[in-house]
Order: structure tokens, then C-alpha cells, then sequence
């Protein structure tokens, strides 16, 4: 007869047992990224259902675009025809200074080609956790992307990607704490590594003796140093300097000139080096820098007052 109440391992056991497991696939998965072929097939798995979730929204859009008065489409077409022609007008200016820039460096020995592809991306999603600055976008691998690739706006930088799925991605912001990146001084050209603050678009300026000469107003751009963002894009401006005698560094902060806050479209960056080695992804274009951003002065390549940080380790990427 069999018993109705049938005896087993204790709770005690169980919930030991349960305990090693999970801690025997958590150490297999962080240290030797046993399951990351899993994590891709769910991400793919999961991605029409955040596609799906964003539906609304855009339908939400059109709906708003078809409404919008005759007159008010009329006004913005107005508004837009007359930046335009301001636009072109200075382009013709930039296209000049461009070229007298490529002159000035070819004579320094100090090559800047910009002939960067861009591709447009969408924000999905914005991670929830307090302590992560991601965003998800609608481009993956089979649009070329690649992880550790530059982010940009209209704006500036926005960070990397961090992790590539079959039709998203991850996008580590610039101010996040474990992101770093080799800026310079626009106005003196001095070279120091900023990271994320975490908050407030803050961007931090560690390692930089006090005696450095930066003042509250700089604009930090991205140096091009390390190879991983292009050189000349805006990054931060400095808002505060203050030092102690008692301590070797200066407390420096900046803030970021993109608002992270309200990002919807985003510009994928495919470096010159990239271009070579890879072939144009689908959606891609090459454009001139200068079309996105505002003009940076040059940098100088007899720049000797560089101020080197001091090594620190910092995780380009989210594990």
C-alpha cells in the first residue's frame, strides 16, 4: 500500500541543494560565460515581444502627426526652409575650414579623416536599475552592430554598446560609473581621462594634478586616444574646479553636453579603421562629421602640457 504522506529529503537539504546550484551556475556563467549562447537565443526570443511593446507608441505618433493643424505644418515648414539656407550658408564656410584644417594637419604630420558610416537608431528601453545607465536600441548584429562601438547624437557622445543581440542592443551611457574616456581641453589641449558620475549628467575628472590649468567653462571633447571613440566630438563642459593643499589631485566636475534624459534617436559610429576591415552595413551612409556636429578647432600635435592619469581599470563593457 502506498503511504500518503511519502518521505523525502529534508527541507534543510533541499533548500541547500537548491543554494549550490545556483551559486555552481552563476560562478559558470560570470567567470567561463557558459550560457551566454543562451542569453543570445532568449534575447532574439524576446525581442519581437519589445517590439511589440513599443508599438503603441509609434502608432501613438502617427496618430499625433495626422492631427496636427494645417496651419501649425505650414509654420514648421516655414521655420525649417529658413534654417536650412542658414545651414547651407555655413557649410559653405565649413567645407572651407574643413579643408584648411586637413592642409594645416598633413603639414603637422597629425592625420584627422573623417569619413565615418552612421547609422540611425531608436531607444527601446531604458534599464530600470538605479545603478545602470543602459538603454536598448533597435539595431543588432545583423545590422553590423558591434560591441564596444561609439554612440552619438546631435549633441555628442553618448557612450558604447556593450552588448550585441541578433536584432537590439545595449548601450552603455557615457555617465555611467564603470565607462571612462580619454578627453582633451579644447582650449589648451590638455588630455585627461573623464568617467561617468552616475548622476545629474555628471561626468567626473579624476587623477588631474591641481596645478593643471582648466578652468570652469572648458569644453572637453574626445581626444581620440585608445582607438574606441572618434576624435574632435563634444563630450562635457566643465562646471566646477576646486583643490585642497592637503591632497595631490584636483576635484573636477563637468557636466555632459547630451541629454541623457531624453534621448530618442541615436547615430551608430563606424571609425575609419572599422570601414576598412568590415563591409557597409545595411542602413549605413558615409557623412562628413561636420553635418552632425559643430565645428571643433583643431588639435594641436605639438600639444607637450598633456596631463598623464594615473592607470585605472574601468569595464567598457556590461557583464
Amino acid at each position: 500500500m502506498k503511504p500518503i504522506f511519502s518521505r523525502g529529503p529534508s527541507l534543510q537539504l533541499r533548500l541547500f541543494l537548491a543554494i549550490l546550484l545556483s551559486a555552481s551556475l552563476m560562478l559558470a556563467d560570470s567567470r567561463l560565460g557558459a550560457f551566454a549562447n543562451i542569453r543570445y537565443l532568449l534575447n532574439s526570443a524576446v525581442a519581437p515581444l519589445q517590439y511589440a511593446a513599443n508599438l503603441p507608441r509609434e502608432m501613438l505618433d502617427v496618430l499625433r502627426g495626422q492631427l496636427s493643424s494645417h496651419q501649425r505644418l505650414l509654420t514648421e515648414n516655414t521655420a525649417l526652409k529658413r534654417d536650412l539656407l542658414v545651414m547651407k550658408s555655413n557649410m559653405l564656410l565649413l567645407d572651407q575650414l574643413q579643408q584648411e584644417n586637413q592642409r594645416l594637419r598633413s603639414l603637422l604630420g597629425s592625420p584627422f579623416v573623417r569619413d565615418e558610416r552612421k547609422m540611425v537608431a531608436e531607444v527601446m528601453a531604458v534599464d530600470s536599475d538605479p545603478y545602470s545607465y543602459q538603454v536598448m536600441i533597435n539595431k543588432g548584429r545583423i545590422d553590423g552592430v558591434y560591441e564596444g562601438q561609439p554612440v552619438i547624437n546631435d549633441k555628442g557622445i553618448v557612450g558604447q554598446v556593450s552588448y550585441v543581440g541578433a536584432h537590439n542592443s545595449r548601450v552603455l551611457l557615457l555617465i555611467d560609473p564603470t565607462n571612462a574616456i580619454p578627453v582633451q581641453v579644447v582650449r589648451n589641449d590638455i588630455r585627461v581621462i573623464a568617467t561617468g558620475g552616475g548622476r545629474n549628467h555628471q561626468i567626473l575628472l579624476e587623477h588631474v594634478p591641481s596645478s593643471t590649468d582648466i578652468k570652469k567653462g572648458d569644453l572637453l571633447v574626445s581626444s581620440g586616444l585608445g582607438g574606441r571613440y572618434p576624435e574632435g566630438y563634444p563630450v562635457a563642459r566643465v562646471t566646477s574646479f576646486s583643490f585642497d593643499n592637503k591632497r595631490p589631485f584636483a576635484q573636477i566636475t563637468a557636466k555632459a553636453t547630451v541629454q541623457f534624459d531624453r534621448l530618442r534617436y541615436l547615430l551608430l559610429v563606424w571609425p575609419t579603421d572599422r570601414n576598412k576591415v568590415s563591409p557597409q552595413p545595411a542602413g549605413a551612409e558615409t557623412t562628413p562629421a561636420t553635418v552632425v556636429e559643430p565645428l571643433v578647432p583643431p588639435v594641436s600635435a605639438t600639444a607637450t602640457d598633456a596631463v598623464v592619469p594615473a592607470p585605472k581599470k574601468v569595464n567598457h563593457a556590461n557583464q
